[in-house]
């Protein structure tokens, strides 16, 4: 697995809501937003909670692959973080995060948790020194 460096876990820690894309066996992709997408304290785990995942669940059932990109006007870089993800539906992690998520209000189910662990970072942003698409991690 891949640790995020302290520049892109401090980028992360900006993010309010995610882009977060997945795609089905046969290639039909789906992005959605998430706000409720937490990096552990390891810097290679996200924790993604499942509140209204549909097709991205279907995708993650057929396809254990996603990405997550973070970018925005307060943050230094720009990056596309790829991994594998595993479904849980129960368990210590799944208690811990669904106990999280109700924090935040009861109308949010806290279905399942997606447990993704990065694999890939790839640069985004252009400039100076940089290469769009260029392998980072």
């Amino acid at each position: 697995m891949v640790k995020l460096t302290d520049e892109m876990k401090e980028d992360f820690a900006k993010m309010k809501i995610f882009p977060f894309a997945t795609a089905s066996k046969d290639g039909e992709p789906n992005v959605i937003p998430i706000g409720m997408c937490d990096l552990q304290e390891d810097g290679e785990t996200i924790w993604i909670a499942d509140n209204y995942f549909n097709k991205t669940r279907n995708n993650l059932d057929e396809n254990p692959r996603g990405a997550i990109y973070v970018w925005g006007p307060e943050i230094k870089g720009c990056y596309q973080i790829k991994g594998d993800i595993e479904i849980k539906t129960d368990g210590a992690d799944y208690e811990k995060m669904y106990k999280m998520v109700k924090s935040k209000g009861d109308r949010f189910p806290a279905k399942a948790l997606a447990v993704l662990k990065i694999t890939d970072v790839y640069e985004c942003k252009p400039g100076a020194g940089t290469e769009p698409g260029q392998k980072l991690l």
